[in-house]
């Protein structure tokens, strides 16, 4: 059996000899394992590649640069049945390797990832902040919305079986790669194993991890899976509650409640926006890719059914202009002066504004499907 250890590095000239050194293939090719080792050189400005090459491994360039640009072009390269991942930088123990190959072998696990947070991080190895807040919350949301069940979703130390990695079908090319590979691995209902690991301070190179817009790349990344329990749902809540309340008010027959019509208005506006959104991100995750549609998302996604969508957007966007253009007359009728109408402009502001919206929704996504494969035509 072969073992294809993918190291990615980026400007780590002063520690991949180090790294590259700590791996365990004298001890693997004792056990019988054949190992191959591939550093991939993510467009580096220093001498990585050279030192690698020193060191005796395989290198190989890929010029976009990207966590998961570098692993993905690692994997390509690679001929092993197991891969195993790890960073150049030393915070991990690669010598350990062999514990993780072992679940994999022995039938245990399709992916085994390292848990720093159920190992031990050594001091100055890991921020306050990632470590009690970034890492604990965004490893909760993972868990929480694909119920994968683990410690540390975004540890660096990882091994699968090439049927795992097939199968998972991996893409994105940024630091989301490590989600990604989670969740596919979940949706795909492969078998998941944590062990526990050390995590040691950077051995040298420069930090390429940025807190808020790396921690947004995995926000983001979810947000395309799962886009019902961020969206969706609270859109419809907040649409529905203020289609509710204005309804009421409206039947009430009275104009003097302006503050609740307001909040009527506002929460029906702000509900359609957010229910807006949530079918954006749906679209665009399944033309790249991101999940599979239901029947319903099909349906809803048909170009006949976004034609049904722009005639139903125009009818409410025209019945807007309509009662506008009432309170409008009146208003010119006492010649442009006091009024009281404000419960039919704002009847009429709620219904422009959401036909409006169907409308662009509409149109905008009829552009997005112009090539997705899969539409109903």
């Amino acid at each position: 059996m072969k073992i294809s250890v993918v190291i990615p590095a980026l400007d780590e000239e002063d520690v991949i000899k180090s790294t590259i050194e700590d791996l365990p293939v004298e001890e693997l090719g004792d056990r019988g394992f054949d190992v191959e080792v591939i550093v991939v050189d993510n467009n580096s400005t220093d001498k990585t590649a050279e030192a690698a090459r020193k060191a005796g491994v395989k290198v190989v360039h890929e010029e976009k640069r990207g966590y998961g640009n570098a692993y993905l072009r690692g994997f390509r390269e690679s001929t092993g049945d197991i891969i195993v991942m790890g960073d150049a930088d030393g915070t991990y123990p690669l010598r350990d390797m062999p514990e993780f190959i072992e679940e994999i072998t022995g039938g245990n696990a399709d992916l085994v990832i390292g848990s720093r947070l159920r190992g031990r991080i050594h001091e100055e190895a890991m921020p306050w902040l990632h470590r009690y807040v970034g890492n604990p919350l965004l490893t909760g949301v993972l868990n929480l919305l694909f119920g994968t069940g683990i410690s540390d979703a975004h540890c660096g130390m990882r091994a699968f079986s090439r049927g795992a990695l097939e199968r998972m079908d991996l893409k994105t090319p940024g630091m989301e790669f490590a989600s990604e590979m989670v969740i596919e691995a979940s949706r795909k209902k492969l078998k998941i194993k944590e062990i526990p690991v050390d995590y040691y301070p950077r051995r040298g190179g420069r930090v390429k991890l940025n807190s808020f817009q790396d921690g947004w790349r995995h926000v983001r990344f979810m947000l395309l899976y799962k886009p019902v329990p961020f969206f969706l749902l609270p859109g419809l809540v907040l649409f529905l509650l203020g289609l509710f309340i204005l309804g009421y008010l409206l039947s009430q027959g009275t104009v003097y409640r302006f503050h609740s019509l307001i909040l009527a208005g506002f929460l029906s506006v702000i509900g359609f926006q957010l229910l807006s959104t949530g079918l954006y991100f749906k679209v665009y995750g399944l033309i790249h890719g991101v999940g599979n549609p239901g029947g319903y998302t099909r349906k809803l996604l048909n170009y006949h059914s976004l034609e049904v969508e722009l005639f139903f957007g125009f009818v409410l966007f025209v019945s807007g202009l309509a009662l506008g253009s009432t309170v409008v007359y009146k208003w010119a009728s006492t010649g442009f002066g006091g009024l009281s109408e404000f419960t039919t402009a704002l009847a009429s502001l709620v219904l422009a504004s959401i036909g409006l919206q169907v409308i662009l929704i509409a149109l905008f996504i009829s552009v997005l499907l112009l090539n997705w494969g899969s539409r109903d035509e």
